[in-house]
């Protein structure tokens, strides 16, 4: 089997599909299909935080720094709620609702 190598958004519009299929994924991101076994929670931070870099420039730096933190604050909140028993998990599907409205900014300024 060969390695598990997530897939990097090179977009605005990647990293809106990327969020999309975290909010399915979280809190743990692990593939319940068995088609991605080592799929984890640090290969799809891996790739947002990859994709994010790729659109540095589009986004601006403000932008691409605030949607870091909130990337970072995100993977705290799943980490510490993985069975999603507690608001952390919440809180968490929370900030990818608001890295989508800081997106939808960049989208528009364009």
């Amino acid at each position: 089997m060969r390695p598990y190598e997530p897939y990097v958004p090179q977009t605005i519009g990647e990293i809106w599909d990327l969020l999309g299929s975290m909010m399915l994924g979280s809190p743990t991101f692990v593939d319940k299909t068995g088609y991605f076994p080592q799929q984890s929670i640090d290969t799809e931070f891996f790739a947002l935080k990859e994709g994010l870099n790729a659109i540095r420039k589009r986004l601006g730096e403000e932008r691409y720094e605030k949607l870091v933190e909130m990337a970072d604050r995100m993977r705290a909140h799943f980490e510490a709620d993985p069975e999603d028993k507690t608001d952390d998990s919440l809180a968490g599907r929370q900030l990818i609702y608001d890295m989508e409205d800081v997106l939808r900014e960049a989208r528009k300024s364009k």
